[in-house]
């Protein structure tokens, strides 16, 4: 199963409008479908706010042309509709959508910024700027998106069209002034700023307007994870499952004084539904973990290949290396004999991966085109490959890809969102999660669903790409307290969240939304 949403820059979304009108469907016929998608949602969204009125800002490109139909569309369902228009309708269609909307809303629905602020609609509609605008706003449309901020202060609720105005596309960079909305609805795919920049973006609601899907320039550009594409890959246990179904995953790491690592990626492959779990740790090690994490098995580091043998060998369907394995010579000697000796279904992780920093053809080597997966930070990844953290942040949509490819390995990049590539090319973005994660072992939680996945599928980017979905979800799942503060939030109620995250509603999504993401909130 193929998800329908794709993740694109701002020329990527230009190029697939550019090609659905080359098919034949001319390019108003666009503006209205997004339009009319976009009022329908509204309204059906907040259709008691809409009895106080909308209050719709139109900037001078196809954005505003946007705008236009959704002004007509509302007042044409009823409502008192304004319109703002900072600088005039400039394209074709903007110019043909606007007096359309003029036919139905008459002269006088053409309002000012300071009678604006005076009436005070209930739903504020930014439609100022598109995905095709760069840089800072400035003179009015600066000033408009001020007076859409003053607005939301005082208890409106704003949708934005496509991006809040003052949002990069491409980067999701804010160089100016920018809208903070409630609630993004974005036309036939999901933006790489939208991603980057979930802050100022609200809920963001993918809706279709009929774009081409069949070019084949499409295969390049990155996929969005969503519910029925983990219920499709993740397989499920039938009634006579015994241990050895579900699957045995062995954990490297848990030096002197690290043990927390290990067992948190322990608890989370128990709860991923592991069959059974070795914690091959530090001699040191042994005996906090047993008592930590009674469930799981435990073995001291292997100190030859034939207790590598012995305790993954001839045991293991997967292994994990690296959560809380350390730095020191010997965690370097027992990462490399590990890798040496078994060939089998590989995680690298947090010390595994930075143990190999700078040395991405050595590693190349070692893995051999296994089905292995590293999971990495941006920093992690920054030192592997030997550039500077900002070079990671500032490409982290195609880096990954890139290092998959040198090292035959797929890349799960965490972050926000999380990038997984495959050495063959292929993308998937995962962009469930919450702030929630921000905090140390958040990478061994999941380790450990990877892991598992790992184990059960022998397929290396679905296992990645499921997991990283997965772990957010069970992030968004714990409960916050009023206004969505997480202060108080630890991983123990992530991992425990993971007990309802493994059941997925695989019905169809109600049309026209392809995708949904709810807000995230960041607040203490």
């Amino acid at each position: 199963m193929q998800s329908l949403v794709r993740v694109v820059t701002s020329q990527e979304s230009a190029a697939r409008d550019a090609a659905t009108i080359a098919a034949g469907v001319q390019a108003r016929g666009l503006m209205q479908r997004a339009g009319a998608a976009a009022a329908a949602e509204i309204a059906l969204r907040h259709r008691d706010r809409l009895a106080g009125g909308a209050l719709v800002f139109a900037g001078p490109g196809n954005n505003g042309g946007d705008a236009w139909v959704v002004a007509r569309a509302l007042a044409a369902s009823g409502v008192t509709v304004s319109v703002v228009e900072p600088v005039a309708a400039k394209t074709p269609d903007a110019i043909a959508e606007r007096k359309l909307a003029l036919e139905v809303l008459g002269e006088s629905a053409i309002d000012d910024f300071g009678n604006a602020l005076e009436t005070g609609q209930s739903i504020v509609v930014d439609g100022l700027l598109g995905t095709g605008a760069t840089g800072e706003p400035r003179g009015q449309i600066a000033s408009a998106i001020a007076t859409i901020q003053l607005l939301a202060e005082r208890g409106a609720t704003v949708v934005s069209l496509d991006v809040p105005s003052g949002l990069d596309a491409s980067t999701g960079a804010t160089p100016g002034p920018v809208v903070s909305a409630d609630l993004t609805l974005t036309f036939g795919s999901m933006k790489r700023g939208h991603l980057v920049n979930r802050d100022v973006c609200g809920t963001i609601v993918v809706v279709d307007i009929g774009l081409a899907s069949r070019d084949t320039d499409l295969d390049a550009v990155p996929r969005l994870v969503d519910e029925r594409w983990v219920a499709a890959h993740v397989p499920a246990f039938a009634a006579d499952a015994h241990k050895g179904v579900r699957k045995k995953l062995a954990i490297v790491g848990g030096a002197e004084g690290m043990a927390g690592a290990s067992i948190l990626a322990a608890r989370s492959a128990l709860r991923s539904g592991i069959g059974m779990v070795k914690l091959v740790v530090a001699h040191e090690t042994l005996s906090p973990v047993h008592e930590a994490e009674p469930y799981a098995l435990g073995a001291a580091w292997p100190a030859d290949d034939d207790a590598v043998r012995r305790d993954m060998l001839d045991w293991a369907d997967a292994v994990i290396v690296g959560p809380g394995l350390g730095r020191a010579d010997e965690s370097r000697a027992v990462l490399e004999r590990v890798l040496r000796a078994w060939r089998g279904p590989t995680l690298l992780d947090a010390d595994a991966i930075t143990l190999f920093a700078g040395r991405v053809d050595e590693l190349r080597e070692l893995l051999d085109n296994r089905r292995a997966v590293l999971t990495p930070h941006v920093v992690e990844l920054a030192r592997l490959a030997g550039v500077t953290a900002q070079d990671v942040l500032d490409r982290r949509f195609d880096i990954g890809r890139e290092i998959a490819q040198r090292l035959g390995a797929t890349v799960l990049l965490k972050g926000v969102p999380t990038i997984v590539a495959s050495p063959t090319g292929e993308r998937l973005v995962s962009a469930t999660g919450t702030p929630a994660l921000a905090t140390g072992g958040s990478g061994d939680v999941l380790s450990g669903i990877v892991g598992t996945l790992l184990a059960q599928t022998d397929d290396p980017l679905c296992a990645a790409a499921a997991g990283a979905w997965v772990h957010g979800r069970a992030a968004e799942r714990v409960p916050t307290s009023a206004g969505g503060a997480i202060r108080g939030i630890t991983l123990d109620d992530v991992v425990a969240e993971l007990r309802g995250s493994w059941t997925f509603d695989a019905r169809p999504s109600r049309y026209p939304v392809l995708a949904e993401l709810p807000a995230i909130t960041a607040r203490a």
